[in-house]
């Protein structure tokens, strides 16, 4: 059998990594205690590409070297692995250990695939459900893969739209909620979007089991052109997601929404214009562990905006320079924001901000807490 570039590629990205790890902080396991941490990939000082693994105490607790730029990473809880998918369109992904030296493992789509960026794990950590691109057919589909087996990919279902961007596990276990945008990208020129004048984004939700639909809610004709993108749920079961306008921004509505099984699309009407002021872009969304706010970043306005989780209502912004990725921090209605200048900052209630600078790291669109 032919090796194809992908395949190369991965050989390659394996002993790679075993030479960089001496460029990751020395701190082992016995050292990490209970100090929370987070994961985001990163652009380093000599334009390469890494996902790193850092502590709330401004350790870089472990780092891998990226064949490309990375996205959004997937946390499975019960074996403590994670897999951080390339950038849309993405050809491969990378599996690793939070807490060990252990080699990562890059695994890549089917040929006629291209990955979106997301992902997410089934209740027990052996199954990762990947969203993905049909370059046949156009539509979105989900790989399924093995985690357990060496990452095999052993089936799909459809994503029930096009260009299916981020997919959760509900906290039922078993439905899975997809973000499809709306629109697909041609792999043989990159980022490059086809179909935006036939735009329909939904929110689809989708038997795991038996990758049946289950619901599907879309927007209204009259704003086909906002992509729905990513999404959170609540401790409550509420799920919210947020958008990113492909229309001339003086026409751009409200960006955040609310959605859920038997609940069709509802966007967040503030006092305030949520779409024109935030420049037509949301980075990220994520709820505080205590479920009361939402947090939703707009790099493009360079802010943060928290939201009132019942109402929909903007409680405060938080001024911060090209910050993309939000994750739940560690203290009481808490988020963490990594920006593209390397900064982290933790931002809550109850205390003053704080900020850790990790310097060399240029934080892509995601962090995860750990």
């Amino acid at each position: 059998m032919a090796i194809d570039r992908r395949q190369f590629l991965v050989g390659s990205l394996v002993a790679l990594g075993a030479a960089r790890h001496a460029f990751a902080s020395e701190a082992a396991s016995g050292r990490r205690g209970a100090v929370p941490l987070y994961a985001s990939g990163a652009r380093r000082p000599d334009g390469t590409y890494s996902v790193l693994v850092i502590a709330e105490d401004g350790r870089i607790l472990r780092e891998i070297p990226l064949e490309a730029r990375g996205h959004d990473i997937a946390f499975d809880r019960v074996r403590r692995q994670a897999v951080i998918f390339a950038r849309r369109p993405g050809f491969f992904a990378l599996a690793f250990d939070v807490d060990s030296r252990r080699e990562p493992h890059v695994f890549s789509p089917a040929p006629d695939r291209h990955f979106y960026g997301h992902g997410a794990f089934a209740p027990d950590g052996r199954l990762l459900y990947a969203t993905e691109h049909d370059a046949a057919t156009g539509e979105g589909v989900i790989g399924i893969y093995d985690a357990t087996g060496g990452w095999r990919r052993v089936g799909e279902f459809p994503s029930y739209g096009i260009g299916p961007h981020e997919a959760i596990l509900l906290s039922d276990g078993k439905t899975l909620a997809v973000a499809n945008g709306g629109f697909g990208n041609d792999p043989a020129t990159g980022r490059e979007s086809v179909g935006l004048a036939m735009m329909e984004p939904n929110v689809a939700f989708i038997d795991c089991a038996t990758g049946e639909l289950r619901a599907r809610h879309g927007l209204p004709a009259a704003i086909n052109l906002l992509s729905v993108r990513h999404l959170v749920e609540t401790p409550g079961g509420a799920i919210w997601f947020g958008t990113q306008w492909q229309g001339s921004l003086e026409e751009c509505p409200a960006l955040v929404g609310q959605v859920g099984l038997d609940r069709p699309i509802v966007l967040a009407e503030d006092a305030d214009p949520l779409g024109v002021a935030l420049k037509g872009y949301i980075g990220a969304v994520a709820v505080s562990d205590d479920g009361r706010l939402l947090a939703a970043s707009a790099p493009l306005a360079g802010k943060v905006v928290y939201l009132d989780a019942v109402t929909g209502l903007v409680v405060r912004e938080v001024g911060i320079k090209d910050s993309s990725g939000v994750t739940p921090g560690s203290r009481r209605s808490e988020f963490a924001m990594s920006t593209g200048e390397g900064r982290v900052r933790f931002d809550g209630e109850g205390a003053p901000p704080r900020e850790i600078v990790f310097s060399g790291a240029e934080f892509d669109n995601h962090i995860r807490r750990v």
